[in-house]
């Protein structure tokens, strides 16, 4: 049974920027879009998103989603996934004659980019992430003779390179901000030498949302982070509430995770979302604290988000032809 009646001394601050990124959106709809136009079904590489609800929803549209390529159909439409895919997998497609959309995000475009521009240099890279990430393997799939994973700080003291004045850094997109720059500080002092990209690895959108979470975990007794397992950002998320001074922290699907013993004894509730998840799912936390005592809540901003990201160019061209041919009788 559920308690009506809101109590003065609780509090619900919901943390902005949060949920959906620039690169997940264009992914998603990306998606929606291919199933609109070319019509189901559509294969997709790997989960377009991490978020479990997302997949579940692209797939009662017709989406079909595989682990790789040897599952789809010789001649079909295949979506690589927003996570980016190595040289590799591009040359599989073309050898099995797949008709593919790159939903990449163009901020992981980049790190393939500079990872290419290292190797192409002769640099050996340190590429901060984790292991079996696809993100990680496409980027690594773009240098895999030059390319060595630190997973932590702890995995320095272990890292070996052929030559220490031609070595640089890069990293998977989606990691602890704070994490990576550790380990890049160790790195830097076993490698004096060591480059840095042209520019931040770590997106503006999983810097925003650790950013501002930072801003309301001190004042929280208990921290809700909607996002799915798998997904990398979202996990960050957790810690980096614990380590900003929320008492507890965790990671939840939707509401129907929520264990009600969390919310014995607090007062003071804060929320946050991971990239790659629906408002919808924070609103259902939002509605189930609320059928729980707690107030509508407040959203505390950190900043403004306003990038957006065009659609896959292969897309965008069917898309034209589309709006521009003349109906036939």
């Amino acid at each position: 049974m559920t308690d009506q009646s809101i109590r003065p001394d609780r509090s619900v601050t919901i943390a902005a920027p949060r949920g959906y990124c620039a690169g997940v959106d264009r992914a998603v709809v990306t998606v929606e879009k291919a199933l609109d136009h070319y019509g189901a079904p559509i294969y997709v590489r790997k989960e377009i998103v991490h978020n479990r609800h997302v997949v579940e929803d692209l797939t009662e549209r017709g989406a079909i989603f595989v682990q790789e390529l040897d599952e789809v159909p010789e001649g079909s439409m295949v979506i690589f996934s927003a996570h980016g895919v190595s040289p590799a997998v591009r040359q599989e497609a073309v050898d099995r004659n797949l008709r593919t959309i790159d939903a990449t995000c163009p901020l992981v475009t980049k790190v393939h980019s500079e990872a290419k521009r290292f190797a192409k240099d002769d640099v050996e890279i340190l590429l901060v992430g984790h292991s079996g990430h696809e993100e990680v393997e496409g980027t690594a799939g773009e240098a895999p003779d030059r390319t060595t994973l630190v997973e932590s700080p702890a995995d320095v003291e272990h890292v070996e390179v052929k030559d220490p004045s031609k070595v640089a850094w890069l990293s998977q997109t989606t990691l602890s901000v704070d994490e990576t720059m550790e380990t890049v500080r160790r790195l830097r002092e076993k490698f004096p030498l060591l480059m840095d990209p042209p520019s931040d690895d770590i997106c503006y959108a999983t810097q925003n949302r650790q950013v501002a979470v930072k801003q309301i975990a001190q004042g929280c007794d208990l921290m809700i982070v909607v996002g799915s397992a798998n997904s990398s950002n979202s996990v960050r998320l957790v810690e980096v509430a614990l380590e900003a001074g929320a008492k507890t922290a965790y990671r939840v699907d939707n509401a129907s995770e929520i264990d009600p013993a969390w919310l014995e004894g607090v007062n003071h509730v804060g929320i946050t979302s991971g990239a790659s998840v629906p408002e919808h799912l924070v609103e259902g936390v939002r509605e189930y604290l609320t059928e729980r005592g707690f107030p509508q809540g407040r959203e505390e901003t950190l900043t403004e988000e306003s990038l957006m990201f065009s659609l896959p160019p292969e897309l965008r061209k069917d898309l034209k032809k589309r709006d521009v041919t003349p109906p036939t009788n």
